[in-house]
């Protein structure tokens, strides 16, 4: 018989892997692990409550908040808040930090940046969407932490994860040896382990881009696209095309299969249109702790030094062969 291990269960066997966190990593991990139980529920009742659609307001993006895109930001704020292993709050939902000052955050070890709900325009219509989190260990140690405790290369992450509501929801995340997924057991409420020690294959067959956008798109991607599309029994071209619309979605499905997520910068977004912090840096640190490879197209993205909170990045993340080779043709171009 198969015993099942519960999130909790192995966030514990593995603490011995921080002896300086002395539980308070683990603890951490557990309040995003309730946060997502309570959102998943939400989620998945959706179409039967007053959730759906326009909050009537934006974030600093100029993007417009869905009601559930609040809900969860402020889910996760909650849990954080009063679980106290988190002293600031980065959402990309909220125009500043949130400094949590209450008596057992404001000296807490920990940030974590988050995007609460990635891909929520596809709620209304019932396709996955998910959460993407970071975590930083604060370097500060007086009075409150500083901008430059959040500003930190992405190399500096003690963790990151997302959870992906979808058919099943899963939590899946690293803490820098490896990478490991957790499949939600809605009969007992817990996350259990079901994929040990992810591997993303070295390449594939998939590759997720918005090629609505193509006219904008640099040379060096339009030409990286026409590639997968030629015929070539040798390199198993012609690819397929995959793009769902949810970052989490299309990073999920090609680190267990095989395959490249395209995000790149175009003429109306110069800089990229993902975020660094809340985006780029977790998945790129999760990508390539299952063996894949994670770029801007010019270099690594986890080495860029942050200089906003809301900075930009383009990425070009999945299978190291595919990665590889759009760099190639990013190069000539």
């Amino acid at each position: 018989m198969t015993i099942m291990k519960t999130l909790g269960q192995f966030i514990i066997e593995k603490q011995a892997d921080f002896p300086y966190a002395k539980g308070e990593l683990s603890r951490l991990l557990r309040d995003i692990g309730i946060a997502a139980k309570v959102v998943n529920r939400e989620v998945n009742k959706a179409g039967l409550a007053d959730i759906l659609g326009d909050a009537g307001q934006t974030n600093v993006q100029g993007e417009g908040q869905k009601k559930l895109d609040v809900y969860a930001d402020e889910q996760f704020m909650k849990a954080l808040n009063h679980g106290g292993e988190c002293c600031v709050f980065a959402s990309e939902e909220q125009d500043e930090a949130i400094y949590l000052d209450s008596t057992v955050s404001k000296d807490a070890k920990y940030i974590v940046c988050i995007d609460p709900l990635d891909g929520s325009s596809n709620i209304d219509v019932n396709v996955s969407v998910g959460t993407i989190f970071s975590i930083y260990r604060r370097k500060s140690v007086n009075d409150r932490a500083t901008l430059s405790d959040i500003l930190q290369k992405g190399t500096e992450q003690v963790a990151a994860g997302y959870i992906i509501y979808g058919s099943s929801t899963m939590l899946v995340y690293t803490t820098g040896k490896g990478v490991n997924g957790f499949t939600l057991d809605p009969s007992i409420g817990e996350f259990c382990l079901s994929h040990p020690n992810i591997k993303i294959p070295k390449s594939g067959s998939i590759y997720s881009i918005n090629e609505g956008n193509y006219i904008k798109f640099p040379q060096g991607v339009k030409d990286y696209i026409k590639y997968c599309q030629v015929e070539d029994a040798s390199t198993g071209r012609p690819y397929t095309s995959r793009y769902i619309g949810s970052m989490v979605a299309d990073i999920h499905r090609n680190l267990l299969k095989g395959g490249i997520f395209l995000y790149p910068t175009t003429l109306s977004h110069p800089d990229g249109k993902l975020r660094l912090m809340y985006e780029c840096n977790p998945i790129a640190f999760i990508v390539e702790q299952a063996g894949g490879k994670a770029s801007t197209g010019q270099g690594r993205i986890l080495d860029i030094v942050p200089s906003e909170l809301h900075q930009r990045c383009p990425a070009f993340m999945g299978s190291p062969e595919m990665v590889e080779k759009v760099e190639e043709f990013m190069l000539r171009s």
